[in-house]
């Protein structure tokens, strides 16, 4: 597993996932809103604001390479052939 293309596939997947979360809270009633999570999980993040919405986008960025640095050296650890 190669560290690039998965961090950047991480990386766009929590900002379209970020995305779609955020278009679904602006054209749902307030009770269906996961604005509260995002509130938690990106610091500086408050519910709705272009800026904020930036800031999301960044720290979802962020957050994906983060969870590539971890999750690609551990797979290619636990994969690699046995030495014969």
């Amino acid at each position: 597993m190669r560290l690039i293309p998965t961090g950047h596939a991480l990386s766009l997947f929590l900002v379209i996932m970020f995305s779609i979360c955020i278009g679904w809270g602006l054209v749902t009633p307030a009770s269906l809103h996961m604005h509260a999570a995002w509130e938690l999980l990106l610091p500086g993040f408050e519910f709705i604001s272009i800026p904020a919405f930036v800031l999301g986008l960044v720290e979802s960025y962020a957050y994906g390479w983060f969870a590539a640095l971890i999750i690609v050296p551990l797979y290619n650890f636990f994969d690699r052939k046995k030495a014969v």
